[in-house]
C-alpha cells in the first residue's frame, strides 16, 4: 500500500478499507476506487508459500462483464526473479479492448511464449464460479467451473517450462491494465 505505482499496471495499490475487507458473511471483496483523481486498486497476499498442490479461487460474482481496462488475477509469484517469479496466473480481463470476445486467460509465465498462455472466453450469466490449478513437478492442470459445469481447462506440460516451488505465496489482485482508468 502507498502512494508510489507498482506492478502490474503500473498502478497505486491500497488496503484502506474502501478497497479491500472482509464482510459480516467472511467474504473477501477487492476494489477499485479514485481517490482525488488517484486510481487505487487492490491485492492480497498470503502469507504462506504452499508450493505444489492444488489452488482454488471461488467467486461469487460474475467477472464476465468487467470493464475492458481491469484485470483480475487469481495467481501465485514470489519476489524473487527464478522460474519467471514462480507466476501462474487465472486472470479475467479484456486488456483494453471492449470488442475481445476472450475475457479469461491461463498462464504460465512467461506469457511472451505462446505456448505459456491460453485465452479464452467465460460465457456471460455465471454469478458462482470456481477457478483452479493443479501444480506439480509434469505439469499445470487448469480448471474453470461453475454447478459442475466445466467453463474452461488447459493442461500445461511443457516440463521445462513448469516453475520449481519455492517462496510463492497465492494472490488476489484487482488492478487496471497499462494503470488506465475505467473505461
Amino acid at each position: 500500500s502507498g502512494g508510489a505505482l507498482w506492478g502490474p499496471g503500473p498502478n497505486v495499490f491500497s488496503d484502506a478499507a474502501s478497497n479491500v475487507w472482509v464482510d459480516e458473511a467472511g467474504r473477501l471483496h477487492l476494489k477499485i476506487t479514485n481517490e482525488a483523481g488517484v486510481w487505487k486498486c487492490a491485492e492480497v497476499i498470503l502469507q504462506n508459500s504452499l508450493g505444489y498442490g492444488s489452488y482454488r479461487y471461488t467467486l461469487d460474482t460474475p467477472v464476465d462483464g468487467l470493464d475492458p481496462n481491469v484485470v483480475l488475477g487469481l495467481f501465485t509469484w514470489s519476489d524473487d526473479p527464478a522460474f519467471n517469479h514462480r507466476e501462474l496466473d487465472i486472470e479475467f480481463s479484456r486488456w483494453g479492448n471492449p470488442l475481445d470476445a476472450a475475457n479469461a486467460q491461463y498462464t504460465v509465465q512467461p506469457y511472451t511464449a505462446s505456448a505459456n498462455l491460453l485465452r479464452w472466453t467465460l460465457p456471460p450469466g455465471y454469478t458462482s464460479t470456481s477457478h483452479s490449478f493443479r501444480w506439480s513437478s509434469r505439469s499445470v492442470a487448469f480448471l474453470s467451473s461453475s454447478a459442475g459445469n466445466t467453463l474452461g481447462q488447459w493442461s500445461y506440460t511443457r516440463r521445462a517450462g513448469i516453475p520449481k516451488p519455492g517462496g510463492e505465496n497465492a494472490r488476489i489482485n484487482l488492478w487496471l491494465f497499462q494503470g488506465a482508468a475505467p473505461q
